[in-house]
């Protein structure tokens, strides 16, 4: 049993829901993102999605977007984001899945990038553009490792896929809140609770929840029906718009915290 699913054991002895941050690796830079991930620990965040930078996030919208093209225009490689989860688990626990795209883990090599994640302390891979069907060979060197995979089920997926995504999926299933790209939307759909039901109802793995989620209200709502919530682009304005502060990270974490009340 990992990190990741200790801590879904853990909240659902309390019965807690799980609060995951998202943030780029290497936006601003590298050791800012440790100080970030340590910081949020400390202010309750259960799990953190580090993601990988990628000239082409086709599931990102532009607030995650420039965030990858900042990090990568900072030097930002896989080798030095391992590097960065290895300083952080020298003082933390904290569950870490590293967010990806499927071109920077092909030529890094499959079984060589799941090896290294392990050996760096990563718990899990989210790799948005490979479906389940595509992704035998990372799902067998990610449960040779005992890392989770993590795949995405949407409003307009089909019962039958459901049933394979569940099946595929360890660690949590990320149900995308909306049709279109990461950002903050002005509200969440009118029928996703019922939506999330029906899933909740083809298995008993957590559930959790993004795209799209941005306030103390929206996260609130998601936490009564689904096991956990994501928000990571309303992290990145913040980090965006404080970046040149002194107090970055302090502020960064207080947001998160507010928004996890």
């Amino acid at each position: 049993m990992n990190r990741i699913d200790q801590k879904f054991a853990e909240l659902k002895s309390l019965k807690k829901k799980a609060f995951i941050a998202f943030i780029t690796a290497g936006d601003p830079d590298l050791e800012t993102t440790v100080d970030l991930v340590l910081a949020f620990e400390k202010v309750g965040v259960d799990i953190v999605e580090l993601g990988i930078p990628f000239s082409d996030p086709l599931a990102d919208g532009p607030t995650i977007q420039a965030a990858s093209q900042r990090s990568l225009e900072a030097g930002t490689t896989i080798p030095k984001i391992l590097q960065a989860v290895r300083q952080i688990h020298k003082t933390s626990q904290i569950p870490i899945a590293l967010m990806t795209y499927y071109n920077p883990v092909f030529h890094f090599g499959e079984e060589k990038f799941i090896k290294a994640a392990k050996a760096a302390g990563v718990d899990g891979v989210i790799v948005p553009d490979l479906p389940p069907e595509e992704a035998k060979g990372l799902i067998a060197a990610s449960r040779k490792h005992d890392l989770a995979t993590v795949f995405f089920l949407s409003p307009t997926t089909t019962k039958q896929r459901v049933e394979k995504i569940v099946k595929a999926s360890t660690g949590f299933i990320y149900y995308v809140s909306l049709t279109g790209v990461t950002g903050t939307a002005q509200g969440l759909p009118k029928d996703m609770i019922q939506r999330i039901k029906k899933v909740k109802r083809a298995t008993t793995k957590p559930i959790c929840v993004g795209f799209g989620v941005s306030t103390a209200s929206q996260v609130r709502s998601i936490k009564a029906v689904a096991d956990g919530v994501i928000v990571g682009s309303a992290i990145i304005k913040e980090i965006e718009q404080h970046r040149d502060s002194a107090a970055m990270v302090p502020l960064i974490a207080k947001f998160v915290k507010d928004l996890n009340q």
